[in-house]
């Protein structure tokens, strides 16, 4: 009984601490993400007509993000019936968005109006001896438009 009241304990922990960071980090995801709404963000390969006099320079944002312990015992209780993988994919969401606004404040400070050919390049990273994902890297990368009075050598 000992060894399942420790699991369950580390379940709930890993649930309640685990549910607040991913809350706590949708929040700044939303707040940024307002603040950055006017460098636009295209997978468009060519740039519109308006932007064919921009200087160009490429801009990245990576992140790493871990997986907590109730997901890791979510996915292996999933993995036994098959399915989606909620508790991953709100990892990987979350991944991506923090990838893209890194990016976009790159492009920012670089004086850009916008971000072209947007990629994603994603890895996954120690993932404890094969039994669990455990912490995955998103790339965010692309071409930013800076306007040539903007335009820094």
């Amino acid at each position: 009984m000992g060894q399942f009241g420790v699991f369950l304990l580390l379940l709930t922990l890993g649930y309640v601490f685990g549910r607040m960071a991913e809350s706590r980090h949708y929040r700044s995801i939303h707040k940024r993400e307002a603040l950055l709404r006017r460098v636009l963000v295209l997978p468009d390969k060519m740039p519109p007509i308006e932007f064919q006099q921009h200087n160009s320079t490429l801009v990245t944002g990576s992140v790493v993000i871990s997986v907590d312990y109730f997901k890791t015992i979510a996915a292996a209780l999933r993995g036994l019936v098959g399915g989606r993988v909620n508790a991953y994919e709100s990892l990987l969401d979350r991944a991506r968005r923090e990838a893209i606004l890194r990016m976009q404040e790159q492009a920012r400070l670089k004086g850009a109006s916008a971000v072209f050919n947007l990629k994603f390049e994603t890895s996954r990273i120690g993932d404890n001896a094969g039994k669990a994902l455990g912490s995955v890297e998103v790339l965010a990368y692309g071409t930013a438009l800076i306007p040539q009075r903007h335009a820094t050598a």
